[in-house]
């Protein structure tokens, strides 16, 4: 069984607990929205931070995430660990467990997480009835084809059920350029036998 779903790409990014916000940008600091995303709640921020692996290479401009959240990660992809000279685990985001370490510097302070780096895992966001549609469940892994440039078979894709998620594939900026996709772009998702 396929059935078709939205592809988004999601570039680098961070998420902030309220004491790293407060550190990076002042006590009282609150996020602003520039833009809601896909996901009911989220949204992009016009707050930007620079963060540091240990090369002590920086990259800048990186687009904080809101709402804040319990714990402060950071998501990259392949091609930024190189840069960073970090190593990352493929992980579902909030798994930050044993993750790497980061630095992230803010206007008004610097934060090093001894763990919180992660490249996020690739993932479809649905709610139940879209999970009951599709006949998966929570937690389930799948595989996807996107027919772009570069035809491509995703596999171990997680499924992420919730009543509130609304039916999109997050892959990070890497998968997109390997399978020449973007923004928009429809890919099958596969049921597992």
């Amino acid at each position: 069984m396929a059935k078709e779903v939205l592809v988004e790409i999601s570039a680098r990014h961070v998420h902030v607990c309220k004491a790293t916000l407060e550190t990076l940008f002042g006590a009282g600091h609150e996020l602003t929205n520039k833009k809601d995303l896909s996901q009911p709640g989220q949204f992009a921020c016009k707050e930007q931070l620079t963060i540091v692996g240990p090369s002590m290479r920086a990259i800048e401009g990186v687009r904080v995430l809101g709402p804040e959240r319990k714990a402060s990660q950071v998501e990259i992809s392949r091609t930024d660990s190189f840069t960073l000279k970090v190593k990352p685990p493929v992980r579902e985001s909030g798994d930050i467990a044993g993750s790497a370490p980061v630095t992230i510097v803010g206007p008004k302070g610097i934060v090093t997480l001894e763990e919180g780096c992660i490249i996020a895992n690739r993932h479809i966001h649905m709610s139940e009835e879209e999970g009951k549609a599709f006949g998966v469940r929570d937690g389930e892994y799948c595989e996807v084809e996107l027919c772009g440039e570069r035809r491509s078979l995703f596999y171990d894709v997680q499924i992420r059920v919730h009543k509130d998620f609304r039916l999109e594939m997050h892959i990070d900026t890497d998968d997109a350029n390997a399978a020449g996709v973007g923004n928009g772009f429809r890919a099958k998702l596969i049921k597992r036998k």
